[in-house]
């Protein structure tokens, strides 16, 4: 009975999953004709110690910004050379220091208390390390005016072209999570979830949120936390920002136990608690946001799947039960067919049909990462040494 309920369980993500996957696929149009005038808006941009890579990011913003509006660069707790370089490209620079209260949250709080006196109509929120493509500031800002609603840029993190395997794998998955899922959700109407840049926010709604958080997945977060208040996220993928893995591997080892172990303690917190104000109100939004919630990051839901598997072969040799073993089975059909499905449509660039195959190594290798999860949980902000 407990394997039956466990694969029983595991089925909801992985639908969800598939049908996410499935939606992507279609050949509906992404984009709508905005038109009107465009709302008065502030960029903010919560940078520490991001003196490398701050130019790159304002000469691909600035560009793309009215004479009138705004871009605030946050130095939070910098100790090199951003501010001085971001006030050279053009922008507006703030300065906090706070040794105690780390975290981009609360620098985009700070932020945002800076701009209260003269308040836009919408704020973009962009890290300090993306490219910001042409036009994706008009069309956040305008899809945000136009909807009244949080808006989520399609944002890529990308490997180099002398990448490892492992991370391009990794690129992979990041572009199911942040790309393959919220064209799904686009097209079936529903809500995503805020991937951390590229997210703009009507005023009214970003000041009565919770934003100054040391959470480690902040954005996340936040996401839930306006859902609660009946102002879910949608997603804009013609809007497009890139950013690139970091390059040390001690960079991209911090950055991948911040997502995932922050994703899993967000999905065992607040999920459940998600969907249950999602009944209690009716709100159809929230619930969706809930369920794609409740989907964890791939690898460990493979893993789940395939130890799921192990046991209900043992339960059908001992007692010659078979139901679970056949549910698990296609459950893990199921993966693979979504898998498989999103490279073929979204990351023939990424990996070849043959390097695809070796995706079951790079899950192994994520046990280590699940296994600290529970022995020794990441639960404060580390930034992501990018050298």
């Amino acid at each position: 009975m407990l394997l039956g309920c466990a694969a029983a369980l595991l089925l909801i993500p992985v639908s969800v999953l598939l049908i996410e996957v499935l939606f992507a696929l279609s050949n509906r149009p992404d984009g709508e004709s905005l038109t009107g005038e465009r709302p008065r808006l502030a960029i903010v941009i919560p940078a520490h110690n991001e003196a490398s890579v701050i130019a790159a990011t304002l000469r691909s913003i600035l560009p793309q910004v009215h004479q009138s509006e705004r871009v605030l660069v946050v130095a939070d707790n910098c100790s090199d050379e951003t501010s001085r370089i971001a006030i050279a490209e053009g922008a507006a620079v703030v300065e906090r220091r706070d040794a105690e209260r780390r975290g981009k949250g609360y620098a985009i709080d700070y932020g945002l208390r800076h701009l209260a006196p003269e308040a836009p109509d919408v704020v973009v929120i962009i890290d300090a390390d993306c490219t910001v493509s042409a036009g994706a500031i008009d069309r956040l800002a305008r899809r945000c005016a136009a909807t009244g609603r949080p808006v989520q840029a399609l944002y890529l993190i990308r490997a180099p072209i002398s990448a490892s395997l492992k991370l391009r794998v990794a690129q992979l998955a990041f572009l199911i999570k942040n790309q393959v899922r919220p064209t799904g959700l686009h097209r079936l109407h529903l809500p995503c979830q805020l991937v951390g840049s590229g997210m703009a926010f009507p005023w009214a709604c970003i000041r009565k949120a919770k934003v100054a958080s040391g959470h480690i997945v902040e954005d996340l977060q936040l996401g839930i936390e306006l859902a609660r208040m009946g102002s879910a996220p949608l997603f804009c993928p013609e809007a497009l920002l890139t950013s690139d893995f970091p390059v040390s591997p001690e960079g991209v080892r911090t950055q991948r136990v911040r997502w995932e172990h922050g994703h899993l303690a967000t999905i065992l917190c607040e999920a459940g608690g998600l969907l249950l104000h999602s009944i209690r109100s009716r709100d159809g939004q929230a619930a969706s946001l809930a369920l794609d919630l409740s989907v964890p990051p791939l690898a460990l839901l493979t893993l789940l799947v395939v130890l799921a598997i192990c046991a209900s072969v043992a339960l059908d040799t001992l007692a010659s039960i078979r139901v679970p073993l056949e549910l698990t089975l296609a459950e893990l059909f199921m993966i693979t067919c979504a898998i498989v499905f999103s490279w073929a449509r979204y990351g023939r660039s990424v990996l070849s049909l043959r390097e695809l195959t070796f995706a079951p190594i790079y899950v192994l290798s994520k046990v280590p990462l699940y296994g600290r999860f529970l022995a020794n949980r990441q639960r404060e902000w580390i930034r992501s040494k990018r050298d």
